[in-house]
């Protein structure tokens, strides 16, 4: 409750139980201090952020946008609708997505499931968002999920993909109320449980190590806090494959009951949003809701 607005109006709303009056008057700060604020202010006139549209990482559009969404900020704010508008506008449309490289005829998923995150989180009025989630319901692997080289052959699913498509289709169906992706996002989502979240379908093993250390902003990576945070955020229930995935969590946390910032990224940012060897408010928060979310479910089970 000490960190920025960004941070409190979700331990307000997640954590502590409070009304949306209180949240949500926290919540319209977003955009006019602190992280939001500042990063507002790198757009330029144009409505684009860092010179493009998808690069350079971590200060293009896309991304500034993914961060501005995590924080919170309004989905009426006319920077980000302007941003979003761009990023639709000035792309190459191939099978019904976007692509952003020159000469390119793939319409990668990874970078569509983004895209289709930020134009149905902001209001944005444009049925080329149907497009899109119509492009990534076509896309979906055999075994559940996607995968961004599925066109290169690829027969077996992208957890980095996966996450950016179950969280576009997420925010799309809360947009517009349609159901139409509920068979995908049920898919996407036994596949990362299959995998217990993080580990290989076959022998158990850790599939990436990187996956277990939790990063924020996670820019277009996955790891398990971000994967669980997806099952909570799309109000899924509890399921015995994640207890592992959620022992890990418990794991990191500190002797001061809080989390680790973790490592970040490299590339070029803006700013940096928690400086020094501290513990990170937002790893703690998103620890902490997921632990809220599981505890929840296990209790109303043994009730039941």
């Amino acid at each position: 409750m000490a960190g920025d607005p960004a941070v409190r109006w979700q331990v307000e709303r997640d954590l502590l139980d409070q009304s949306p009056a209180v949240w949500g008057e926290t919540r319209t700060q977003v955009g006019h201090s602190g992280w939001g604020r500042r990063l507002l202010g790198h757009q330029d006139p144009g409505g684009t952020w860092g010179g493009g549209l998808y690069s350079p990482k971590w200060i293009s559009t896309t991304y500034t946008l993914l961060l501005l969404r995590r924080l919170g900020l309004a989905p009426s704010n006319d920077g980000a609708i302007s941003g979003c508008e761009r990023l639709l506008d000035d792309a190459t449309w191939v099978e019904g997505g976007v692509s952003y490289w020159t000469g390119s005829d793939l319409a990668e998923r990874c970078v569509n499931g983004m895209v289709l995150s930020l134009v149905s989180y902001f209001d944005v009025r444009d049925s080329r968002a149907d497009s899109i989630a119509d492009l990534l319901l076509s896309a979906v692997m055999p075994d559940g999920g996607w995968n961004c080289r599925d066109h290169q052959g690829a027969t077996h699913s992208s957890f980095h993909t996966t996450i950016s498509v179950l969280e576009g289709l997420t925010e799309w169906r809360r947009r517009t109320g349609r159901s139409d992706a509920d068979d995908a996002i049920a898919r996407g989502q036994e596949f990362m449980l299959d995998h217990r979240m993080y580990r290989s379908h076959r022998t158990g093993d850790v599939i990436n190590e990187a996956w277990t250390s939790f990063h924020f902003p996670p820019r277009w990576h996955y790891d398990v806090l971000r994967g669980l945070d997806h099952l909570q955020d799309a109000g899924a229930v509890p399921d015995p494959r994640a207890a592992d995935a959620i022992e890990l969590v418990r794991s990191r946390r500190r002797p001061d009951r809080r989390w680790a910032k973790g490592p970040q990224y490299s590339g070029d940012t803006f700013f940096t949003l928690e400086p020094g060897r501290t513990p990170g408010r937002w790893n703690t928060l998103r620890a902490l809701r997921v632990l809220k979310w599981w505890d929840q479910g296990e209790s109303a089970t043994s009730i039941a």
